[in-house]
């Protein structure tokens, strides 16, 4: 079997592979919360308007039926 040889990495090589190896992560955990956020916010938004359509439709409806 091949002996493998370690490498001593100094610190600041160290911080630089971690940093060039957390970086992704991070990045695609902002992007799906970002995606998310907009998803639910418009979800809210959406559902708030809805909700003020019917409230004005209902308003209409009885207003014709009380005429």
């Amino acid at each position: 079997m091949e002996e493998i040889e370690l490498v001593q990495l100094t610190p600041l090589e160290w911080l630089g592979d971690f940093g060039m190896s957390i970086i992704p992560p991070v990045l695609m955990g902002i992007l799906f919360y970002v995606v998310m956020r907009g998803i639910f916010r418009a979800d809210a938004t959406e559902r708030k308007v809805y909700a003020r359509i019917e409230a004005e439709e209902r308003a209409k409806r009885e207003k014709a039926s009380n005429a």
